[in-house]
């Protein structure tokens, strides 16, 4: 098995130097880029496993790159910052990040949640095919399909919609959903879950199919076919 990729993106010198030392002596191959410009070049000449991705950075930031880099690729963002603010978590969830950690961190925190990328990218369900009514994924294949039509989906939204098929005509609250997917807990603060299955819809339903996720209002949404007391 060829070494994992794992493309650093930090300014500090010194908390590059030290991640790199880190997670190379743990046996992943690490490259690093000091601003958002050079991130981008490295993102897609050499494509990672995981970016690790801080916000400050110089010429491009953090949250532009992060952007950017999903509109073109599925690869695994966890961002750094020393920003505790929800707006700014949220924000880089909002434009694709999987994952968020604020400095001061211990390294080895790092480290878990690089492997659960890793391991939700590479490793979960081999061969699990899941359908419900139209819609099927290939969870081996990371492939999504409504009737005979391929649809493409973002990492997030693509675990979104695995949650909802996991879990056909049973209502998810919008803290399960936060649980599930994010690991983080907005409460009322954040419309990112309306957001992606805003997402999910239009792209489920862009040759007009019969609405599959449905709110269920006050509560959070639900996985069925029929369209009775649809709130939304």
């Amino acid at each position: 098995m060829s070494q994992q990729r794992i493309l650093v993106v930090e300014d500090e010198a010194e908390i590059a130097g030290y991640l790199r030392r880190g997670l190379s002596f743990e046996g992943y191959a690490v490259e690093t880029a000091a601003d958002g410009q050079a991130a981008l070049i490295a993102a897609r000449e050499r494509p990672p496993d995981v970016i690790v991705l801080d916000v400050m950075l110089p010429k491009i930031d953090g949250f532009e790159v992060a952007k950017r880099i999903r509109t073109a690729s599925d690869v695994p963002i966890i961002m750094l910052t020393a920003r505790d603010a929800v707006p700014d978590r949220v924000q880089g969830l909002e434009v694709g990040a999987d994952d968020y950690l604020v400095k001061p961190f211990a390294f080895e925190e790092l480290l878990a949640r690089v492997k659960a990328q890793l391991r939700r990218v590479h490793g979960r369900n081999t061969g699990n095919v899941l359908r419900y009514g139209p819609l099927q994924m290939d969870v081996s294949a990371h492939e999504t399909t409504i009737g005979s039509r391929r649809v493409e989906l973002t990492a997030k939204e693509y675990e979104l919609l695995e949650l909802f098929i996991r879990h056909p005509q049973q209502v998810l609250t919008r803290d399960i959903i936060y649980d599930r997917v994010w690991g983080y807990d907005f409460g009322g603060e954040s419309n990112i879950i309306e957001v992606y299955v805003r997402y999910l819809r239009q792209k489920l339903e862009s040759n007009s199919e019969s609405r599959l996720i449905h709110t269920v209002r006050g509560v959070g949404y639900i996985l069925r076919e029929d369209q009775e007391h649809e709130s939304s």
